[in-house]
């Protein structure tokens, strides 16, 4: 991508695709000319602030935390940035995925550059710069509480820049200085306020929020997709997703998803076959999918409305506001927002996962499968099937419900007291990023049985939509007809849902999704 098509950082306008763009497709970012402007004149109030007055300003000429009543002279403004960093990147366990510290790179970037932080455009240039030529600083993923913001993992990512810390450069893991050197790039000089500028903020929470949304957007999409194979192979009613009955409880998840359904449905040879069949209703896990499958659709919204706006927020502290001529102390570096829609989101996400176990398990079950050989397979006993792909899914749906319990309702104080609410939000990110890939596997599961079901019904044809969906299964795993290790084909058609790859096989068929 050239650089007159690069990501334009502005503070203002950065979505949810861009972020997926550049973390995850490795699309370069600029500085917009308007956020340049922004940032010299936050920039001009720091430098008054720091050399022009003897007022004390939080972070500039004062410690930090329980620290704020401690003066610092002028002469070690400089050094009081740097010190800050060192003792802030003190965070343990394994790193942050590689696609998440990219996204709290360009999304650090994005906050400095809405003007209202007073770093120096070479720092954010810096930061921008590494982030394109493929600088990744290493940052471990435990030690923060979610306020004042992700402060240890920020300082770990800050900490290249003035060539200390580590990172990663083509898989090889380098001192700061080293890794700058191995891209064409200098440490910088830390001045006035532009430690705490880096490490003040939200940004490996929002960073799990929008990668995670991106995710989740196709996941709703292919939990309708697997639904409908799954109805297809147990042979049940398309009764149940007719618009009228969602029109008398208009809910707009609930509606999308029915929507959904019914489409991959239609011109379905199998449900057309047992039209008029005895059988008066299908199991909750069929005929409540839209209800179920909706509430996590109108709960993902309030995750994306709140996530949408922090992509672009100050989180700061303190702010710049360079109209007023101010610089004030204020919390909006606190999580809580952020760690409830992870929360939140994570739920909504468990919830796909739950039904879709129920699902599957009708699928093997031959008390529930309405005639499909017991665990999709011939020659039983000989053969297990699909009996532990079963297990794997009920594994990890319930590992899926330790995780659900709700990160953002604890809190411990910190910093002696100063800061006593905390939000949690790097934990409920962590749970949520998990529940999200355990929740895409137990979806592939669901996939690869049901397209293994339908084909017991054959010459009979499913659906348009379910018929594409059981192609794109068929085009990442082949047909059980004696047993093999699954693994490999349950994280092939995971990995397609996680990529987009499936639902863009499917949509053709039936004219793109809700």
């Amino acid at each position: 991508m050239a650089l007159s098509t690069a990501v334009q950082l502005s503070g203002e306008d950065l979505t949810i695709d861009d972020v997926w763009a550049v973390a995850v497709n490795r699309a370069p970012a600029a500085l917009s000319d308007a956020a340049r402007e922004k940032i010299l004149r936050a920039r001009a109030l720091v430098e008054r602030a720091a050399h022009g007055t003897s007022e004390h300003t939080y972070g500039i000429n004062t410690g930090f935390g329980r620290f704020v009543s401690r003066s610092i002279p002028e002469e070690l403004t400089a050094e009081l940035q740097l010190r800050l960093l060192r003792s802030h990147a003190c965070g343990v366990g394994e790193p942050y995925p590689a696609e998440i510290v990219r996204a709290a790179m360009l999304l650090r970037a994005n906050a400095l550059a809405k003007g209202y932080s007073g770093a120096r455009p070479e720092t954010v240039e810096l930061l921008v710069e590494c982030l394109n030529r493929g600088l990744l600083p290493h940052v471990p993923s435990r030690g923060s509480v979610g306020a004042s913001g992700d402060l240890a993992p920020l300082a770990h990512l800050a900490l290249p820049l003035v060539g200390e810390g580590e990172a990663w450069v083509e898989e090889r893991l380098l001192g700061g200085a080293d890794a700058l050197a191995a891209v064409g790039l200098e440490p910088i000089q830390l001045e006035a306020k532009e430690g705490l500028s880096l490490v003040n903020g939200t940004q490996f929470m929002a960073a799990f929020g929008a990668l995670a949304l991106a995710r989740v957007k196709r996941l709703a999409k292919t939990a309708d997709i697997a639904c409908a194979l799954s109805v297809e192979a147990l042979q049940g009613s398309r009764a149940s997703f007719l618009p009228q009955i969602h029109a008398a409880r208009p809910l707009p998840g609930q509606l999308d998803a029915a929507a959904n359904i019914l489409e991959l449905l239609e011109g379905s040879a199998i449900i057309e076959s047992h039209r008029w069949c005895d059988k008066v209703q299908d199991a909750y896990s069929l005929r409540c999918a839209p209800q179920v499958h909706g509430a996590s659709r109108d709960l993902l919204a309030y995750v994306e409305a709140t996530v949408a706006v922090e992509l672009n927020a100050a989180t700061d502290n303190p702010l710049v506001l360079v109209d007023d001529e101010q610089l004030l102390s204020n919390g909006n570096f606190h999580g809580q927002p952020l760690a409830f829609a992870l929360d939140a989101l994570a739920m909504a996400v468990s919830e796909l996962a739950n039904i879709s176990e129920r699902r599957i398990e009708r699928l093997v079950n031959p008390t529930l499968s309405e005639g499909l050989p017991a665990f999709l397979t011939i020659d039983g006993g000989l053969n297990s099937g699909f009996m532990i792909p079963q297990y794997v899914a009920a594994a990890l749906v319930s590992e899926n419900k330790v995780l659900c319990h709700p990160a953002s309702v604890d809190s411990i104080p910190t910093s002696a007291g100063q800061e006593d609410h905390v939000s949690m939000g790097n934990a409920a990110g962590l749970k949520a990023w998990q529940v999200l890939a355990n929740a895409e596997r137990v979806l592939a599961i669901e996939l690869l049985a049901g397209a293994q079901g339908v084909e017991f019904l054959a010459p009979l044809e499913p659906g348009v939509g379910a018929r594409a969906a059981r192609d794109a299964v068929r085009g990442l795993s082949a047909r059980l007809t004696e047993d093999r290790p699954l693994a490999g084909d349950i994280e092939a058609v995971a990995e397609a849902i996680r990529n987009g790859g499936f639902v863009e096989a499917v949509e053709p068929e039936v004219g793109g999704l809700r």
